[in-house]
């Protein structure tokens, strides 16, 4: 499939300089997504970033949390108002067919050779505040305030804005009055969609490690194996969401994977198990917790095992909760400028880090979804049908996602600094 950059799919009138920033930025996209980094590895997006924010007149901060960059305009007194745009990418080997298709390859966490491409659209959203800061600094009679433009690494890793807030952010940057981040998700290009309360699920990830005695498979007498086990509890796990929780409140367990043995004629001493959790609150989060130690804990007493079960948390994300009046202050934004474009949007099951910035300042906040999906399938898609993130045939249509990413993030500042 060869690259695109169709105009907006509407015929609304777009902001003043969006249009010439917009077919500046298709190159600059272009080459962040031919170009794309793992976590806590953006450099050369950071660099970009801050030079871009430096040339726009913005004080930078760089290497803030490792790569992170933050660019601050003043201009008179009035609000603050902070935009997040994520920069990494995952390990994902492009299957687009793009022009500027990623070839990129980097060390992975254990050193080795790992494919990178932008399968989540973080180089849509570097393209978009890069745009619209420039944007900010170009039209500086039509706003005043603050505007802080701020370049996040290691979303992918759930890592990035808690490294960002343990290196100072909220002594680097004024306290915001609002704080915004918008995701390219599986949408028609050019739609938008935002919405009060929850927006992202939380994420817990559980390794679970469980001990049995082992032998020979001739003998499954002597042991206590592991893998039965295991089993055990996967199915008991499976009981939680249908049978401890009230029908309707959402929650996902996944065993996403069971390690164990050698060989099939040898019983192993372990089993270790992999859980992710996923709700839309904290209190529906821990009651799951309680259920899942409940269940390990009962499963290996039922089975003899010799040990004590191990639970090792890692790579959390929080619940992403919109303020309930700063979203609708950017609904009505938004119907004003994109009419037709804005479109309702449901709760969404992935899950997101940026929360934690805000919550560093005490600062209420808005995510929104942005479209981004062809109108026909991508290669190797279905007909129709657009591909999902993190998709190696995620490829968002350039123009109107560019365009209407920028001006969100402008209709949304100017709401608080027009």
């Amino acid at each position: 499939m060869s690259s695109k950059n169709d105009s907006s799919r509407t015929d609304r009138t777009p902001l003043a300089g969006v249009p010439e920033l917009t077919e500046r930025q298709l190159e600059l996209y272009q080459d962040l997504h031919a170009h794309p980094e793992l976590s806590h590895q953006e450099t050369r997006t950071a660099g970009i970033a801050a030079e871009a924010s430096r040339e726009a007149g913005f004080e930078v901060h760089e290497n803030v949390g490792t790569t992170g960059v933050v660019g601050v305009l003043s201009q008179g007194e009035g609000p603050v108002v902070l935009v997040r745009a994520d920069m990494d990418a995952p390990p994902l080997q492009e299957q687009t067919g793009l022009d500027y298709a990623s070839t990129q390859t980097a060390a992975g966490p254990g050193g080795e050779q790992v494919h990178v491409m932008h399968g989540c659209g973080h180089d849509v959203h570097v393209a978009a505040l890069i745009s619209a800061a420039q944007w900010m600094s170009d039209h500086r009679d039509q706003w005043a305030g603050t505007f802080i433009a701020l370049f996040q690494p290691a979303e992918e890793q759930g890592a990035g804005a808690q490294s960002m807030v343990d290196a100072g952010l909220t002594e680097l940057a004024p306290r915001p009055d609002i704080a915004f981040a918008q995701h390219v998700l599986a949408l028609p290009a050019g739609q938008l969609g935002v919405r009060p309360g929850p927006f992202y699920s939380t994420a817990a990830n559980l390794r679970i490690t469980v001990h049995g005695e082992g032998g020979h498979g001739s003998a499954p007498h002597l042991t206590v194996d592991p893998v039965v086990l295991a089993a055990a509890i996967v199915g008991r796990l499976q009981t939680i969401i249908s049978r401890e929780l009230p029908p309707g409140e959402f929650a996902v367990v996944t065993v996403g994977q069971i390690i164990a043995g050698t060989q099939s004629n040898i019983i192993a001493d372990r089993a270790v198990m992999e859980l992710n959790l996923r709700t839309y609150s904290e209190e529906t989060e821990a009651q799951v917790l309680a259920a899942i130690d409940r269940i390990v804990r009962g499963e290996c007493a039922a089975a003899g095992s010799p040990k004590e079960p191990e639970f090792d948390f890692h790579d959390g994300f929080p619940v992403t909760v919109n303020d309930d009046d700063a979203s609708e202050r950017v609904r009505v934004a938004f119907a004003e400028h994109f009419g037709e474009d804005l479109q309702p949007i449901d709760r969404q099951t992935a899950s997101e880090d940026f929360a934690m910035i805000p919550e560093a300042f005490g600062t209420p906040y808005v995510y929104w979804g942005l479209g981004g999906g062809h109108a026909e399938a991508a290669a190797g898609g279905e007909e129709g049908t657009i591909p999902a993130n993190h998709s190696p045939y995620f490829a968002p249509e350039p123009g109107p996602t560019l365009q209407a990413g920028t001006e969100a993030i402008i209709v949304a500042a100017r709401a608080w600094l027009a």
